[in-house]
């Protein structure tokens, strides 16, 4: 068995040797390396090659390809939503409601925002977790321009309920964006359904390339952002730069199968987890972090008050598994999530996330256990 194991995976992925095999044509000169900007024959191969990969991630969420707008990752798609719709909406409003959850990449935007006079106010989530939507309900102001809110919580796993969310919003003519990086792939998406304004993609967290993501736009009513960056005037205006064609084909092939493949990988990923959930209860008290009812199986977050999580990762060094959250280049302190859920510094301390994937298997699960009880009984 291949060590060490991989446990680890919402922080990333690793490329899908199926995703590997359609980016090599778009890297060498046997291939289609044009700009897909260029009239010529290989700008026009690589540039249908795009158009390609932008309907296969459209159809992964039902949207319409004209609403995808190619970033170098979701928090590039994240800062375009935020501070490209405070931008170009200020004149509506200059208040934005978002989740104390949410990730960096929103909430750093917004403390920039707040520096620039706007108004931002951060809800704090149950202690399981979701959002309660009475509060929402109650910070929107007739000057509220942006809700932002995650599908998936990247360290507890959660599921919001983004359905009632939009609706809510919609109703109040708010604009409603969805950080989908950790759901897109794992739980259905049909933004034909939902009126959702805005929402940020990744194609790391689903077994494609890191370095490429997208940004939803909906065009009916037609939602549009100020840039960030400028320059060609790619993508509709609304984000600059040539595009990295191998990564966009790879962002697009692992949409694909996602697509294909969620129904049944879903339901294999669920039945590891419990696994691993059952078993681990056997060596002692185990603290959920998060409402496991309303999660996405990929993602466990839990203290095991028997071992701080340090030494939990000392026990098992052939194990990758998070003691924190990998969208921080830094650890300082405690999980700020942990901390808005309502635990303790001390119970935190206690706090890891194993996540699960495509290529975890029955065996990887029962060999890290069985070190965890021999590791115990030593």
């Amino acid at each position: 068995m291949k060590t060490p194991i991989y446990l680890d995976y919402a922080a990333t992925t690793p490329v899908d040797p199926r995703v590997v095999e359609k980016m090599l044509p778009y890297l060498t000169s046997e291939g289609h390396y044009g700009n897909p900007a260029s009239t010529h024959h290989y700008g026009q191969a690589a540039k249908r090659a795009v158009d390609d990969a932008r309907a296969q991630v459209a159809e992964l969420i039902h949207a319409e390809p004209s609403e995808i707008i190619w970033t170098s990752g979701a928090t590039e798609a994240n800062n375009l939503a935020l501070k490209g719709v405070a931008a170009l909406y200020q004149q509506k409003g200059k208040h934005i409601v978002t989740v104390k959850t949410e990730h960096p990449s929103v909430l750093d935007c917004c403390q920039q925002l707040e520096k620039q006079g706007f108004f931002v106010t951060y809800l704090a989530p149950e202690a399981n977790g979701l959002l309660d939507l009475t509060k929402l309900a109650e910070a929107l102001r007739d000057d509220t321009v942006l809700v932002s809110v995650m599908h998936v919580n990247n360290e507890i796993g959660v599921i919001q309920d983004i359905e009632a969310i939009a609706q809510l919003t919609a109703e109040r003519g708010i604009l409603f964006h969805v950080d989908a990086a950790q759901s897109a792939g794992k739980i259905p998406l049909n933004l034909k359904q939902t009126p959702i304004d805005l929402l940020s993609v990744c194609a790391h967290k689903i077994y494609g390339p890191k370095g490429i993501g997208a940004l939803y736009l909906r065009r009916k009513p037609r939602v549009r952002v100020a840039p960030l960056i400028h320059g060609g005037g790619q993508e509709q205006g609304m984000r600059s730069g040539t595009l990295p064609v191998h990564q966009i084909v790879g962002m697009g092939e692992a949409f694909a199968l996602a697509k294909q493949c969620m129904p049944d990988e879903q339901k294999a990923i669920y039945q590891l987890r419990e696994r691993f959930l059952q078993k681990i209860k056997q060596l002692g008290t185990v603290v959920i972090n998060g409402d496991i009812d309303h999660s996405c199986p990929n993602i466990l977050n839990f203290c095991f008050p028997r071992v701080p999580a340090k030494k939990l990762a000392d026990l098992l060094p052939d194990v990758a598994f998070s003691v924190g959250s990998a969208c921080h280049a830094k650890e300082t302190g405690q999980s700020y999530v942990l901390r808005a859920i309502g635990l303790t510094d001390e119970l935190a301390q206690y706090a890891v996330r194993f996540s699960f994937g495509r290529f975890t298997t029955v065996e990887e699960i029962d060999l890290v256990l069985d070190r965890l009880v021999n590791s115990f009984k030593s």
